[in-house]
């Protein structure tokens, strides 16, 4: 069974490349990248917290800076 992820990003940033990188890494999840520069609320919410990973069901945030072991963690808890 897949779990649903929102992760929040913007072009250009090495943070944000380095977290799809992890997250590319686990299996059964879908992640939908949401480029936050688009959306002025979006912008404003996560402007300075990029790149930010987010559980679809729950809302649950993990924000930058995550490890493989963190990111794991998040994604089974």
């Amino acid at each position: 069974m897949n779990r649903f992820f929102v992760l929040y990003v913007t072009s250009g940033c090495h943070l944000c490349e380095q977290a799809e990188s992890l997250i590319q890494g686990q299996k059964s999840i879908a992640v939908s990248a949401v480029e936050i520069a688009d959306d002025a609320e979006l912008l404003e919410q996560y402007g300075a917290r990029i790149p930010v990973l987010q559980r679809q069901e729950t809302g649950e945030e993990l924000d930058w800076p995550f490890d493989v072991e963190a990111l794991q963690r998040f994604l089974t808890g």
